[in-house]
Order: structure tokens, then sequence, then C-alpha cells
């Protein structure tokens, strides 16, 4: 009897050369032979029969528990194959209803008025700051970096990323800053010693982001014009701001959640005030979120497309002054992240065990794999409420930019933070 899961795989992969060991020791050599040879194995039968029935979740953790074993070539050469081939995907009526279903759950619970933030938050964000420390640049930032020249390495890339997010802030000296979703506090102390005078605030729902974020800004001296705290943005009041900024924080708000988080915004931002806001897009709505990524690594998240964000942006009253779109710097940045993660391999697995390094392989090839092949891009939005608190054009951006490197040029090496 042929193996469905084969005969699966073999509709899809037309293009590429796949070495495909079956559970029963079976090996089929699959797609047009071009490119470099992926081989995988299937160690069981239970893994195969998981995989055939729900490829989103079971492929992953399947990856995990060592049951789906690459043999050349690696995870993100196997997933991005597969999505090269993504014409000759196969409906399933099984597999459809399991997607719908998946969707509806998450649109429920999106719109849940309970409030579970600080628990999708410390998910992720409160594991063990030394397995961040393996792949991260010297700056601890956790978000796409910037890589403009093309061709820089990831450290100048991240310093790049705050570059242009603070020229377009249109900072000036003696403002209130506010950053949501502060981090380990790399951006909040880059904004302060770039701004005369700044007072600023950073808020996190990690307690382990905001131990490290205090650590660093007491070392570096800013103890009395930062201050970073645990807090969530939809209970924050009494405060006006005259920038806000937000880098990687908005894919964990929920698309239901959005008309708070714009209405809060509007409140907590000056007449004369500046938002920008950084976030993951996608081309097109999902109205749910990878399986895999929603169970193992961000929990509540939803990637919205630029249509689902401006509605509700301008309902709540605020101008949108000006957007941009960072396509595959996404990609370069996991690709570092990637690389560098698995050749501390040693190290990770020491910190939790060799499942978790699989996990997080796993996240990391497929969200790279999503920015180079799904068309995902980053989202940077000006905000305002007075349309003249932003120039008519965009040439400030690079004179702003021009003045900030003058600063990065005077300012003190970052410290070596340690655990």
């Amino acid at each position: 009897m042929a193996s469905a899961f084969l005969s699966i795989v073999q509709q899809i992969i037309r293009k590429g050369s796949l070495k495909l060991t079956l559970a029963n020791g079976d090996t089929y050599l699959i797609g047009d032979g071009s490119g470099d040879m992926v081989a995988a194995r299937l160690a069981d039968q239970e893994a195969e029969d998981a995989i055939r029935r729900d490829p989103t979740m079971k492929l992953g953790e399947m990856y995990m528990q060592g049951r789906f074993i690459l043999e050349e070539g690696n995870i993100y050469d196997f997933l991005s194959m597969v999505k090269q081939n993504t014409t000759n995907e196969i409906f399933d009526f099984k597999m459809a209803a399991l997607l719908l279903g998946r969707i509806a759950w998450q649109q429920l619970k999106s719109r849940v008025p309970v409030n579970r933030n600080k628990h999708n938050v410390a998910h992720h964000y409160d594991l063990s700051a030394k397995l961040f420390d393996l792949f991260l640049d010297e700056d601890w930032q956790y978000s796409c970096a910037y890589f403009e020249p093309p061709g820089i390495g990831l450290d100048e890339a991240q310093l790049a990323k705050k570059r242009h997010i603070a020229a377009k802030l249109l900072l000036e000296p003696n403002q209130r800053i506010l950053e949501i979703g502060s981090g380990w506090g790399g951006m909040g102390m880059y904004l302060t010693e770039a701004t005369e005078g700044a007072d600023f605030t950073g808020i996190t729902l990690s307690e382990e982001q905001l131990k490290v974020s205090r650590t660093r800004a007491e070392k570096r001296g800013l103890a009395e014009r930062v201050r970073f705290e645990l807090q969530d943005y939809r209970t924050l009041t009494g405060r006006k701001f005259d920038r806000i900024v937000s880098v990687g924080m908005f894919e964990h708000v929920g698309i239901g959640n959005y008309p708070n988080f714009f209405r809060k915004v509007s409140d907590l931002l000056d007449d004369n005030g500046v938002m920008v806001l950084h976030s993951i897009g996608r081309p097109k709505p999902s109205f749910g979120t990878n399986a895999f990524i929603e169970k193992y690594i961000f929990p509540g998240g939803y990637i919205p497309s630029v249509g689902e964000v401006l509605p509700p942006l301008e309902k709540a009253g605020l101008l949108v002054r000006d957007v941009e779109i960072l396509p595959l710097h996404y990609a370069y940045t996991l690709r570092h992240w990637r690389e560098r993660f698995v050749a501390r391999k040693a190290e990770a697995v020491a910190l939790y065990d060799e499942q978790f390094f699989r996990m997080w392989e796993f996240y990391l090839a497929g969200s790279e794999m999503g920015f180079r092949w799904d068309e995902l891009f980053i989202l940077q939005i000006q905000i305002a409420k007075n349309q003249f608190t932003v120039p008519d054009n965009r040439n400030y951006i690079a004179r702003n930019e021009a003045k900030l490197k003058e600063f990065e040029a005077r300012r003190p090496p970052l410290e070596k933070v340690t655990f």
C-alpha cells in the first residue's frame, strides 16, 4: 500500500532535490533534481501520520522531538524548498477545517476581555537572558535590523534601525518619550542619550527584560533620566508624551485589541506629538497565526496587513504622516540570528535541552522563510495628531540620520552585560 504521506509530498515537491526516507525505511528521490540535495527521514510511523494530518503544527513538533530528521541540509533548506513549491499545494478538507477552527479560536481569544498580556509575554521574553545573549547583537535588539547600506553586519544594522526610527521621531530637547514594549532597554538608552534633557519612560510586561533594562541604565548613569516600568499600556494613565515609539510590540496586541491600542495612543500622545510604530506586516489578512508559533513561541500574537492597521488608527483620531515598507530586512536579520544560534548549539542545549534547541531553530528558520518567501515585511508608520507636526517632505529623515551619526561617534561604547 502506497504511503499517503509520500503521495502528498510527491505532489507538492516538483522543483528541487529531496531524498525522503519513510518510517518503513524506504527511500525516494523527489523533485526535478535541481539545487542542493535535502535529505529527510521520518523516525516512526506515528510521526509520519501526524505530519500528514496536520503539517502546520506537527512538522515543527516532530522536528523538535527528533522524529523528523534532516540528514542533508538543514530545516531552513527543507522549509524553503516546500515554500518554493507552494503552487503545488494540495487542498484537503480536513486540513481546511482544522485551519478554520484555529482561526475562529484565535479570533475569539483576541476579543475576550481577559487580560493575558503578561502571561503571553512571559512565555517568550522571560526565558533566560543567557539564551538571547547567544544570538542577538551587542545592544540586544530583538527586532528587525535595517541593512542600509547593504552588506553591513548585524551590529551595524541594528544601530542603523535605531537611527532610522529616531530620525522619524523628530527628537527635540527636553521631550517626554514613551516606549511601549521597551525590551532590554537599548532603544530607550539610545533615544535618551541622543536627546538633550530627554525624560524617558519604557514599559514592559517582562520581568526578565525589566531587570536587565534597569541594570543597563544604572551602569550607564542614566537612572535619573530613564525609567523602566512593569506596566501594561492599557493601564497607563495621567501622563502625556511628546514622542512615543513601539518596536516589535504591536505583533503581540492581537487584532481584536487594535481599536483599544490606538485609542490609548491617542490619549497618551501630546497634541503636537509624534509616534513611530514598527511592526511586522503581511500582504493580506490571514485572520490567524501559524499554529506552531501560536503554541510554542508567541501565544496571542497576530501579524497584520496594512489594511487591518489603518482603520482603527484613523478611527482613534490619529493621522498617518508616513508609511514605509522594509522588505527582506527581517530575512537578513533572522539569517544572522539563526547562524549565530546554531553556532552556539552546545550552550543553548546546556541552558535548556536538545528539544528546546530544535524548537528555537525551527522558529528562527520558519520565520526567516516567511520573510523571504511569504512576502512578510516590516511596516513603519509615523503617527501624529497635528498635520503640521511633521515636515511636508521626507528629506528631514536623511538630515536627522546624519546628525545622529555624529552623536554615535561621540557616544561611549556599550558595556557587555554578564549573567
